[in-house]
């Protein structure tokens, strides 16, 4: 497991931080039951801004592949990730409640110790599908484990007690 990268939110806001940086996929634990692949990485950007009124900000840029399981036909399924999500900053619960009534603005509560991995891997998540798939005819039977042979059998069959007998006979 790689260092975590933590910061101060308002501290990196207030310096005008910027940071960039690679995570591998293997360290996003809580994306592995829905990644065909956990090879490779996501590269990522997070920058402190103050906005016009000045509110404190987080900009988070993710960029990157991720292979997931397409839950037609259980094969991989690449999808490009191109995230850029502005992160109001909230010092405290009251202060979230009253940013969170406006449905257009992501805020967070500026804890003092925010690891970004763990962020990045909510904006992700958040991101993705509920239920990821190939488009429509972009799934093959063949690939899901089924040989040509099996199938044409399959639909040869008019009845099918007729292959349940076959298969009794034969075990």
């Amino acid at each position: 497991m790689s260092v975590r990268f933590v910061i101060d939110p308002i501290e990196f806001v207030n310096n005008a931080s910027v940071h960039r940086d690679k995570i591998a996929m293997r360290e996003l634990a809580r994306l592995r039951d829905v990644l065909y692949s956990d090879e490779g990485a996501l590269d990522y950007q997070i920058e402190g801004h103050v906005d016009l009124n000045g509110r404190p900000s987080l900009k988070l840029s993710i960029e990157g592949d991720v292979y997931l399981v397409c839950q037609r036909c259980l094969n991989s399924l690449a999808r490009d990730v191109a995230i850029e999500n502005y992160l109001y900053l909230a010092r405290n619960s009251a202060e979230l409640d009253r940013i969170n009534e406006d449905n257009n603005i992501d805020a967070i509560l500026a804890i003092p110790e925010l690891d970004v991995v763990d962020l990045i891997e909510e904006e992700l998540i958040l991101s993705l599908p509920i239920s990821p798939s190939h488009g429509d005819n972009q799934c093959s039977p063949y690939q899901s484990g089924l040989n040509k042979t099996s199938i044409d059998n399959r639909s040869q069959s008019a009845n099918s007690f007729s292959a349940l007998s076959v298969l009794k006979k034969t075990n």
